[in-house]
């Protein structure tokens, strides 16, 4: 063959057809700190799901002949100021965390949103009034918004998922916002509106799926910030109510004996930590593998 026909050939062939959802597959599993923080938040789920098989000991069993035992190979992590096993109680915490992070962040996404896809849909007086009290709110710190709401409603876990779905609104209203204001410019969706369409259907069909993918990368960020105000609120004693096993409240009970057995303390916060990074990292990956600027890309 000719260098001519050589050429031709590699001209005329035309490059592999993959579908957008295996670039986003390849793209996300390409970034090794996303892939490390996918295994992370898999192995946390699967920890929580079949906590009673894996924890070797009932995490609510007090033992007073084996109260702030040194970690041995009966108890891994040793035991609390009560008898009961660490290790099996940071097992079952990562229940509550992960029920109060999906959940805040599950409801304070849905009103946000709703909010901020209302306000810059109709636009006008609607616009302003929602956006300033979403600006309002956002003058307060999210940590605080929930410490006041905690303090307020008293602990427990519905009350701590009250206060900091809260907290979350604000900024997936301003996001929507931005997003639907973008989306909403495009001829597509003036074509929706001459041949009829509703509102609700414009919203649905054309508004949302095309604002969604930002508003995804924000929520999984989201649910790492939330475990950690968790922690947080409950290390400060306005959180999850004793005695349930929390990763915060398990940082505080270790604090008083950290110098005698520091891994009580260290063991949940090395837990948090984990997690609230796996989650950051899963959200940059998300970003790029949704970025549309990389489509095509691996």
């Amino acid at each position: 063959m000719s260098n001519m026909e050589s050429v031709a050939t590699v001209i005329t062939e035309a490059p592999p057809h993959y579908s957008e959802f295996k670039r986003i597959v390849k793209v996300f599993f390409g970034r090794k700190l996303a892939m490390f923080g996918f295994i992370i938040i898999v192995l946390v789920i699967l920890t929580a799901i079949f906590a009673p098989l894996i924890a070797p000991y009932d995490p609510y069993k007090v033992s007073l002949t084996e109260r702030l035992a040194q970690p041995s190979l009966s108890h891994l992590l040793g035991t609390d100021q009560f008898g009961r096993d660490t290790l099996s109680r940071i097992i079952y915490g990562a229940r509550i965390s992960l029920l109060v992070s999906i959940l805040s962040v599950g409801i304070g996404a849905a009103i946000g949103q709703s909010l901020g896809l209302i306000a810059a849909y109709f636009g006008g007086w609607v616009n302003a009034v929602i956006m300033r009290i979403i600006d309002a709110i956002m003058c307060v710190p999210p940590i605080l918004i929930a410490l006041i709401i905690a303090t307020a409603l008293g602990g427990g876990v519905t009350n701590v998922i009250i206060a900091l779905s809260i907290g979350v609104i604000p900024g997936q209203a301003r996001l929507m916002c931005a997003q639907t204001l973008s989306v909403k410019q495009n001829d597509y969706i003036l074509s929706s509106k001459v041949k009829g369409a509703s509102s609700l259907g414009v919203m649905l069909r054309h508004i949302i799926p095309n604002a969604y993918p930002p508003l995804l990368v924000l929520m999984s960020i989201e649910l790492g910030t939330v475990i950690l105000s968790e922690a947080s609120l409950s290390f400060l004693g306005v959180g999850i109510n004793p005695p349930i096993a929390a990763w915060g409240s398990m940082v505080n009970d270790g604090y008083s004996n950290l110098v005698k057995i520091p891994i009580l303390s260290f063991a949940p916060g090395i837990a948090i930590m984990l997690v609230v990074f796996a989650f950051q990292m899963v959200g940059d990956g998300l970003r790029d593998a949704l970025d549309p600027r990389l489509r095509g890309a691996f």
